[in-house]
């Protein structure tokens, strides 16, 4: 059986929803989606890739210590 995404957004995204969702528990890949659009596109990358970018996008200043 495959398993589902666990979607998750930022603890920042109580600006009235203008956020993106990702799902961390499916390894080798994470899907990214709008969070106003749970039935919409989702773009997936690596977990390789998604982790650069954490690290590029805000882990220099302590961000995103959970993904």
């Amino acid at each position: 059986m495959t398993e589902s995404p666990r979607w998750r957004k930022s603890s920042y995204s109580s600006n009235g929803g203008a956020c993106v969702e990702v799902a961390t528990n499916l390894g080798g890949t994470v899907p990214v989606r709008d969070s106003k659009l749970d039935g919409g596109p989702v773009v997936s990358v690596s977990a390789d890739t998604f982790a650069s970018f954490v690290r590029w996008a805000g882990g220099r200043a302590g961000e995103f210590r959970d993904v």
